[in-house]
Protein backbone atom coordinates (compact mmCIF):
# COMPACT_ATOMS: atom_id res chain seq x y z
CA UNK A 1 0.00 0.00 0.00
CA UNK A 2 1.38 3.17 -1.05
CA UNK A 3 1.96 5.76 1.60
CA UNK A 4 0.38 9.08 1.46
CA UNK A 5 1.94 11.72 3.67
CA UNK A 6 -0.62 15.15 4.30
CA UNK A 7 0.11 18.31 6.29
CA UNK A 8 -2.28 19.56 8.90
CA UNK A 9 -2.50 23.46 9.89
CA UNK A 10 -2.77 22.43 13.45
CA UNK A 11 -3.61 25.65 15.16
CA UNK A 12 -6.34 26.63 12.04
CA UNK A 13 -9.66 27.36 12.89
CA UNK A 14 -11.98 28.45 15.68
CA UNK A 15 -10.55 26.08 18.14
CA UNK A 16 -7.17 24.53 16.60
CA UNK A 17 -5.56 21.47 18.50
CA UNK A 18 -8.67 20.51 20.51
CA UNK A 19 -10.09 19.58 17.16
CA UNK A 20 -7.38 19.53 14.58
CA UNK A 21 -5.57 16.40 16.75
CA UNK A 22 -8.07 14.33 17.71
CA UNK A 23 -9.64 14.49 13.46
CA UNK A 24 -6.21 13.77 12.74
CA UNK A 25 -5.79 10.42 14.99
CA UNK A 26 -9.11 9.65 13.73
CA UNK A 27 -8.12 9.35 10.18
CA UNK A 28 -4.78 7.76 10.81
CA UNK A 29 -7.10 5.12 12.41
CA UNK A 30 -9.15 4.87 9.07
CA UNK A 31 -6.46 4.89 6.76
CA UNK A 32 -3.61 2.77 7.66
CA UNK A 33 -1.68 3.74 4.45
CA UNK A 34 -1.60 7.55 5.90
CA UNK A 35 1.19 9.84 7.49
CA UNK A 36 0.50 13.56 8.97
CA UNK A 37 2.64 16.34 10.01
CA UNK A 38 0.97 18.06 12.78
CA UNK A 39 2.19 21.71 11.80
CA UNK A 40 1.56 24.21 15.16
CA UNK A 41 3.07 24.83 18.55
CA UNK A 42 4.91 22.09 19.19
CA UNK A 43 3.49 21.82 23.35
CA UNK A 44 -0.13 22.72 22.54
CA UNK A 45 -0.20 19.66 19.70
CA UNK A 46 1.93 17.41 21.87
CA UNK A 47 -0.66 17.92 25.09
CA UNK A 48 -3.27 15.90 22.79
CA UNK A 49 -0.69 12.81 22.18
CA UNK A 50 -0.18 11.74 25.52
CA UNK A 51 -2.16 9.05 25.54
CA UNK A 52 -1.97 8.07 22.03
CA UNK A 53 -1.05 4.53 20.86
CA UNK A 54 2.56 4.19 19.93
CA UNK A 55 1.59 2.28 16.44
CA UNK A 56 -0.37 5.86 15.61
CA UNK A 57 2.10 7.52 17.17
CA UNK A 58 4.62 6.53 14.98
CA UNK A 59 2.51 8.21 11.97
CA UNK A 60 2.75 11.30 13.07
CA UNK A 61 5.54 13.84 12.94
CA UNK A 62 5.07 17.49 14.39
CA UNK A 63 6.49 20.40 12.64
CA UNK A 64 6.99 23.43 14.84
CA UNK A 65 5.51 26.59 13.29
CA UNK A 66 6.34 29.97 14.72
CA UNK A 67 2.91 31.56 14.51
CA UNK A 68 -0.86 31.47 13.67
CA UNK A 69 -2.36 33.39 10.99
CA UNK A 70 -5.54 35.23 12.96
CA UNK A 71 -8.67 33.93 11.51
CA UNK A 72 -10.17 37.79 11.23
CA UNK A 73 -6.73 39.05 9.77
CA UNK A 74 -7.11 40.80 6.62
CA UNK A 75 -5.91 38.33 3.71
CA UNK A 76 -3.21 40.82 2.44
CA UNK A 77 -1.69 42.13 5.72
CA UNK A 78 -1.59 38.36 6.76
CA UNK A 79 0.22 36.93 3.41
CA UNK A 80 2.64 39.70 3.87
CA UNK A 81 3.39 38.70 7.77
CA UNK A 82 3.24 35.19 6.31
CA UNK A 83 6.59 33.30 7.08
CA UNK A 84 6.59 30.80 9.61
CA UNK A 85 2.64 30.28 10.70
CA UNK A 86 1.31 27.47 10.77
CA UNK A 87 -0.51 27.76 7.54
CA UNK A 88 2.35 28.85 5.42
CA UNK A 89 4.85 25.81 6.60
CA UNK A 90 1.67 23.59 5.87
CA UNK A 91 1.91 24.52 2.34
CA UNK A 92 5.55 24.69 1.97
CA UNK A 93 5.86 21.69 3.08
CA UNK A 94 3.84 20.34 -0.72
CA UNK A 95 6.13 22.58 -2.32
CA UNK A 96 9.54 20.81 -1.08
CA UNK A 97 7.79 17.29 -1.56
CA UNK A 98 7.49 16.49 2.31
CA UNK A 99 3.54 16.48 1.92
CA UNK A 100 0.98 15.44 -0.86
CA UNK A 101 -1.58 18.48 0.56
CA UNK A 102 -2.32 20.59 3.19
CA UNK A 103 -5.98 20.81 5.04
CA UNK A 104 -6.46 23.94 7.07
CA UNK A 105 -9.50 25.24 9.05
CA UNK A 106 -7.63 29.03 9.10
CA UNK A 107 -8.05 32.21 7.94
CA UNK A 108 -9.69 31.56 4.15
CA UNK A 109 -8.56 34.61 2.42
CA UNK A 110 -4.83 33.67 3.79
CA UNK A 111 -5.08 30.21 2.37
CA UNK A 112 -6.39 31.12 -0.43
CA UNK A 113 -3.96 33.95 -1.08
CA UNK A 114 -1.14 31.90 0.51
CA UNK A 115 -1.36 28.46 -1.54
CA UNK A 116 -1.35 30.65 -5.09
CA UNK A 117 1.43 32.15 -4.26
CA UNK A 118 3.53 29.14 -2.84
CA UNK A 119 2.24 26.68 -5.17
CA UNK A 120 1.20 28.50 -8.22
CA UNK A 121 -1.62 27.73 -10.92
CA UNK A 122 -1.49 25.02 -13.22
CA UNK A 123 -0.87 25.35 -16.79
CA UNK A 124 -4.12 26.50 -18.61
CA UNK A 125 -5.58 28.18 -14.80
CA UNK A 126 -5.94 32.13 -14.78
CA UNK A 127 -7.14 31.86 -10.62
CA UNK A 128 -8.03 28.69 -8.77
CA UNK A 129 -11.65 27.81 -7.71
CA UNK A 130 -12.87 26.34 -4.16
CA UNK A 131 -15.12 23.57 -4.63
CA UNK A 132 -17.31 21.49 -2.39
CA UNK A 133 -19.07 17.84 -3.53
CA UNK A 134 -22.90 18.22 -2.30
CA UNK A 135 -25.25 15.16 -1.95
CA UNK A 136 -28.29 15.75 -3.36
CA UNK A 137 -31.70 13.90 -2.77
CA UNK A 138 -30.96 11.20 -6.15
CA UNK A 139 -28.88 9.49 -3.90
CA UNK A 140 -25.98 11.18 -5.74
CA UNK A 141 -23.61 13.75 -5.52
CA UNK A 142 -23.60 17.46 -7.30
CA UNK A 143 -19.43 19.35 -7.65
CA UNK A 144 -20.48 23.15 -7.29
CA UNK A 145 -17.37 25.51 -7.99
CA UNK A 146 -16.52 28.59 -7.50
CA UNK A 147 -17.56 29.35 -3.62
CA UNK A 148 -15.79 32.43 -2.70
CA UNK A 149 -12.15 32.39 -4.32
CA UNK A 150 -13.18 34.83 -7.17
CA UNK A 151 -15.65 37.49 -5.95
CA UNK A 152 -16.08 38.46 -9.84
CA UNK A 153 -15.59 36.12 -12.63
CA UNK A 154 -14.77 36.33 -16.61
CA UNK A 155 -16.23 34.11 -18.91
CA UNK A 156 -12.73 32.02 -19.55
CA UNK A 157 -12.44 31.86 -15.76
CA UNK A 158 -15.73 29.92 -15.85
CA UNK A 159 -14.79 27.93 -18.34
CA UNK A 160 -11.61 26.59 -16.77
CA UNK A 161 -14.15 26.02 -13.85
CA UNK A 162 -16.10 24.12 -16.11
CA UNK A 163 -13.84 21.78 -17.56
CA UNK A 164 -11.73 21.38 -13.40
CA UNK A 165 -15.63 19.82 -12.41
CA UNK A 166 -15.94 17.86 -15.21
CA UNK A 167 -13.16 16.50 -14.34
CA UNK A 168 -13.67 15.80 -10.44
CA UNK A 169 -17.21 14.58 -11.26
CA UNK A 170 -15.65 12.03 -13.66
CA UNK A 171 -12.90 11.01 -11.03
CA UNK A 172 -14.27 11.61 -7.38
CA UNK A 173 -17.98 10.92 -8.06
CA UNK A 174 -17.58 8.11 -10.64
CA UNK A 175 -19.60 9.60 -13.54
CA UNK A 176 -18.46 8.89 -17.03
CA UNK A 177 -19.64 11.68 -18.50
CA UNK A 178 -20.73 14.32 -16.19
CA UNK A 179 -23.46 17.16 -16.84
CA UNK A 180 -21.92 20.51 -16.38
CA UNK A 181 -24.39 23.55 -15.68
CA UNK A 182 -23.74 27.61 -15.46
CA UNK A 183 -25.77 28.48 -12.11
CA UNK A 184 -27.74 31.52 -13.35
CA UNK A 185 -31.19 33.29 -13.08
CA UNK A 186 -32.95 31.61 -15.50
CA UNK A 187 -33.18 28.70 -17.63
CA UNK A 188 -34.03 30.67 -21.19
CA UNK A 189 -30.63 31.80 -23.07
CA UNK A 190 -31.59 35.23 -22.85
CA UNK A 191 -30.96 35.25 -18.92
CA UNK A 192 -28.13 35.93 -17.03
CA UNK A 193 -24.90 38.88 -17.34
CA UNK A 194 -22.78 39.31 -20.21
CA UNK A 195 -19.95 36.88 -18.80
CA UNK A 196 -22.06 33.81 -18.05
CA UNK A 197 -23.97 33.94 -21.72
CA UNK A 198 -20.43 34.37 -23.33
CA UNK A 199 -19.05 31.23 -20.90
CA UNK A 200 -22.20 29.42 -21.91
CA UNK A 201 -21.18 30.29 -25.90
CA UNK A 202 -18.02 28.69 -25.77
CA UNK A 203 -19.24 25.88 -23.58
CA UNK A 204 -21.51 24.59 -26.20
CA UNK A 205 -18.58 24.15 -28.42
CA UNK A 206 -16.55 22.15 -26.66
CA UNK A 207 -17.21 18.79 -27.40
CA UNK A 208 -15.54 16.89 -24.61
CA UNK A 209 -17.63 18.78 -22.02
CA UNK A 210 -21.73 17.72 -21.60
CA UNK A 211 -22.70 21.24 -21.17
CA UNK A 212 -26.70 21.06 -20.41
CA UNK A 213 -27.31 24.77 -20.12
CA UNK A 214 -28.64 26.96 -17.30
CA UNK A 215 -30.23 25.86 -14.09
CA UNK A 216 -31.33 27.98 -11.19
CA UNK A 217 -30.47 27.71 -7.41
CA UNK A 218 -33.12 25.70 -6.91
CA UNK A 219 -32.12 22.87 -8.46
CA UNK A 220 -29.02 22.50 -6.69
CA UNK A 221 -30.12 19.36 -4.51
CA UNK A 222 -32.48 17.69 -7.27
CA UNK A 223 -29.41 16.10 -9.37
CA UNK A 224 -30.10 17.72 -12.64
CA UNK A 225 -26.49 18.19 -13.00
CA UNK A 226 -23.01 16.70 -11.71
CA UNK A 227 -21.36 20.14 -12.05
CA UNK A 228 -22.41 23.59 -11.15
CA UNK A 229 -20.69 26.41 -11.86
CA UNK A 230 -20.78 29.87 -10.59
CA UNK A 231 -18.87 33.47 -10.08
CA UNK A 232 -17.47 33.23 -6.23
CA UNK A 233 -19.87 35.66 -5.17
CA UNK A 234 -22.95 33.59 -5.90
CA UNK A 235 -21.70 30.07 -5.15
CA UNK A 236 -20.54 31.43 -1.30
CA UNK A 237 -24.30 32.92 -0.91
CA UNK A 238 -25.53 29.94 -2.66
CA UNK A 239 -23.98 27.59 -0.45
CA UNK A 240 -24.06 29.23 3.15
CA UNK A 241 -28.13 30.33 2.61
CA UNK A 242 -28.25 26.48 2.14
CA UNK A 243 -26.27 25.35 5.01
CA UNK A 244 -27.82 27.83 7.10
CA UNK A 245 -31.73 25.89 5.96
CA UNK A 246 -30.54 22.77 6.48
CA UNK A 247 -29.02 23.95 9.90
CA UNK A 248 -32.30 24.84 11.17
CA UNK A 249 -33.94 21.70 10.08
CA UNK A 250 -31.38 19.32 11.23
CA UNK A 251 -32.44 21.24 14.60
CA UNK A 252 -36.19 20.97 14.68
CA UNK A 253 -35.63 17.49 13.37
CA UNK A 254 -33.82 16.79 16.62
CA UNK A 255 -36.12 18.90 18.85
CA UNK A 256 -38.73 16.52 21.21
CA UNK A 257 -41.61 18.75 20.21
CA UNK A 258 -41.33 17.73 16.75
CA UNK A 259 -39.46 14.05 16.66
CA UNK A 260 -42.55 12.27 17.58
CA UNK A 261 -44.22 14.08 14.41
CA UNK A 262 -41.51 12.90 11.84
CA UNK A 263 -40.49 9.37 10.71
CA UNK A 264 -37.15 7.94 11.10
CA UNK A 265 -36.60 7.98 6.79
CA UNK A 266 -36.81 11.91 6.74
CA UNK A 267 -34.81 11.92 9.44
CA UNK A 268 -32.20 10.41 7.33
CA UNK A 269 -32.64 12.53 4.02
CA UNK A 270 -31.81 15.32 6.07
CA UNK A 271 -28.75 13.81 8.06
CA UNK A 272 -27.30 13.17 4.94
CA UNK A 273 -27.23 16.91 3.88
CA UNK A 274 -25.33 18.12 7.38
CA UNK A 275 -23.06 20.29 6.22
CA UNK A 276 -20.39 18.25 8.72
CA UNK A 277 -20.46 15.34 6.03
CA UNK A 278 -18.72 17.36 3.39
CA UNK A 279 -16.69 19.89 5.04
CA UNK A 280 -13.83 20.84 3.51
CA UNK A 281 -13.46 22.94 0.25
CA UNK A 282 -11.12 21.88 -2.35
CA UNK A 283 -9.02 24.61 -4.15
CA UNK A 284 -9.17 23.45 -7.24
CA UNK A 285 -6.30 24.62 -10.07
CA UNK A 286 -3.41 24.53 -8.42
CA UNK A 287 0.20 22.30 -8.58
CA UNK A 288 -0.77 20.85 -5.30
CA UNK A 289 -3.47 19.76 -3.06
CA UNK A 290 -5.13 22.48 -0.52
CA UNK A 291 -8.21 22.04 1.11
CA UNK A 292 -10.19 24.41 3.80
CA UNK A 293 -12.56 23.12 6.36
CA UNK A 294 -15.14 25.49 7.80
CA UNK A 295 -13.33 27.60 10.78
CA UNK A 296 -16.00 26.23 12.96
CA UNK A 297 -15.89 22.24 11.95
CA UNK A 298 -16.09 19.98 15.09
CA UNK A 299 -13.56 16.67 15.52
CA UNK A 300 -15.97 14.66 12.87
CA UNK A 301 -16.20 17.85 10.20
CA UNK A 302 -12.50 17.80 10.07
CA UNK A 303 -11.87 14.32 9.63
CA UNK A 304 -14.32 14.83 6.69
CA UNK A 305 -12.09 17.32 5.47
CA UNK A 306 -8.86 15.24 5.95
CA UNK A 307 -10.99 12.35 3.99
CA UNK A 308 -11.10 14.74 1.30
CA UNK A 309 -7.66 15.44 0.95
CA UNK A 310 -6.95 11.45 0.92
CA UNK A 311 -8.99 10.92 -2.10
CA UNK A 312 -7.86 13.88 -3.77
CA UNK A 313 -4.43 12.91 -3.89
CA UNK A 314 -5.12 9.06 -4.11
CA UNK A 315 -6.77 9.57 -7.73
CA UNK A 316 -3.94 12.30 -8.45
CA UNK A 317 -6.78 15.29 -9.49
CA UNK A 318 -4.21 17.94 -10.33
CA UNK A 319 -2.22 16.19 -12.40
CA UNK A 320 -5.47 14.51 -14.47
CA UNK A 321 -6.83 18.17 -14.41
CA UNK A 322 -3.83 19.46 -16.09
CA UNK A 323 -3.91 16.83 -18.95
CA UNK A 324 -7.39 17.46 -19.92
CA UNK A 325 -6.71 21.19 -20.09
CA UNK A 326 -3.56 20.51 -22.11
CA UNK A 327 -5.54 18.35 -24.41
CA UNK A 328 -8.83 20.61 -24.66
CA UNK A 329 -6.72 23.74 -25.07
CA UNK A 330 -7.89 25.44 -22.63
CA UNK A 331 -5.28 27.84 -21.72
CA UNK A 332 -5.05 31.36 -19.76
CA UNK A 333 -6.61 34.49 -20.93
Amino acid sequence: MRRLTLALDAMGGDFGPDVTVPAALQALISYPQLELLLVGYPAAIKNFLVKTDSILHKRLTVIPAESVIPSEAKPSQAILASRGTSMRVALELIKVGRAQACVSAGNTGALMGLAKLVLKPLDGISRPALMVILPHHNQGKTVLLDLGANVKCNATMLVQFAVMGAVIAKLIIGVHRPRVALLNIGAEDTKGLGNINQAAAILRNISSINYIGYLEANELLTGKTDVMVCEGFVGNVTLKTMEGIIRVFLSLLKSSEYSVKINTNLVYQFNQLNPDQYNGAYLVGLCGTVIKSHGAANQRAFTTAIEQAVQVVEQQVPKKIAARLAEWGITKE
